[in-house]
């Protein structure tokens, strides 16, 4: 077998796109500090994000759910590599399953201290409390909230 070919190539795109019916409404509760899920008439899960579909039954969803503020971490991960358009780095990426909600949500996890890295990854870990704080100004946008610790 030959040696397998690498191809570098550069993107830089600036896309606009609707965010539809489900997500437009999401992202008007943000702009009010409010995160919302949509139930599935069928299974009764609250998905967050919402969809206008659940990814289980596949019925379509309608009513409308507020969630948290608090909520659980699920997963997380310390990134310490320079990635393009985002932070620097080190910061927490953290999925987090907010109060009434039967998925989780990803965003960062802030006011942890991350000088020390293997330090601030032992005092992680799935299941410990988290709350969402929001911008002053919420614009109804996905930075407009972050995860942070709660007391347990």
């Amino acid at each position: 077998m030959s040696d397998i070919i690498e191809i570098e190539q550069h993107w830089d795109i600036h896309y606009r796109h609707p965010a539809g019916e489900t997500g437009s409404e999401f992202f008007r509760g943000l702009r009010e500090k409010r995160v919302l899920g949509r139930r599935c008439p069928e299974c009764r899960r609250v998905l967050v994000p919402p969809r206008g579909f659940c990814d289980r039954c596949f019925a379509a969803t309608g009513e409308w759910v507020p969630v948290g503020p608090d909520g659980v971490l699920e997963a997380f991960t310390i990134v310490a590599q320079k990635f393009t358009g985002m932070p620097d780095p080190p910061y927490v990426v953290a999925y987090a399953r907010l109060r009434d909600a039967d998925t989780a949500l990803v965003n960062y996890l802030r006011g942890l201290d991350l000088s020390d890295i293997p330090a601030a990854a032992n005092r992680l870990a799935v299941g410990l409390p988290v709350r969402v704080a929001f911008t002053e100004r919420p614009e109804g946008r996905m930075t407009d909230f972050w995860f942070e610790l709660a007391a347990p």
